[in-house]
């Protein structure tokens, strides 16, 4: 499979954050254009429409830590999403992207509506997380070419970053993004 290194869409969308980003934005450019890598692998003969769904929800997926300076940034982030899929008159996607994005820390595989998608972007989140340990159906050689191809660019260093500013503001809940359980059912 051949990696793709710039998604138009993505980038269209992720300059518009850029400034928000600052420097981190080259980390979290990176993180979702190795996601979807990770994802078109995962689903090879994915359609036009839901390859632009997921390059939509992974722009969105944790936006809200910088957009709301928050790690508890699953919420904001799909509003931020669906202000946006508005602008753009695509009102009918909200829900769906919603789901993607509100359940891509799910701990375990996610069974309900809009299953497809959202469980191979919650595959994919958790092998670029993992720095490619959980290779989540993704082959191992692909794994390493898609880092080669797209540097990390400090992207877990950013993690590590907000990780310790939400120990600050909250040492109980230090990571209030994580799903236990999926809220969406069929």
């Amino acid at each position: 499979m051949e990696i793709v290194t710039s998604f138009k869409l993505v980038d269209e969308i992720l300059e518009q954050f850029r400034d928000v980003i600052s420097k981190d934005f080259d980390g979290y450019r990176n993180h979702i254009t190795r996601m979807l890598n990770y994802c078109h692998f995962l689903l090879p003969n994915i359609s036009e429409q839901d390859s632009k769904k997921i390059q939509i929800a992974a722009v969105f997926h944790d936006i809200a830590l910088w957009t709301h300076d928050r790690v508890d940034y699953l919420v904001p982030s799909y509003q931020d999403c669906h202000q946006w899929l508005e602008k753009q008159g695509l009102d009918d996607w909200k829900e769906e992207i919603q789901i993607i994005i509100d359940m891509h820390h799910l701990i375990t595989e996610y069974k309900g509506p809009y299953n497809e998608l959202a469980e191979v972007f919650r595959k994919a989140d958790l092998v670029d997380f993992s720095l490619g340990f959980i290779k989540n159906g993704v082959d191992k050689s692909f794994i390493k070419e898609v880092k080669r191809a797209i540097p990390n660019a400090n992207f877990h260093k950013t993690l590590i970053r907000f990780t310790f500013i939400q120990l600050g503001r909250n040492p109980l809940n230090p990571l209030p993004m994580m799903r236990i359980k999926n809220i969406y059912k069929n």
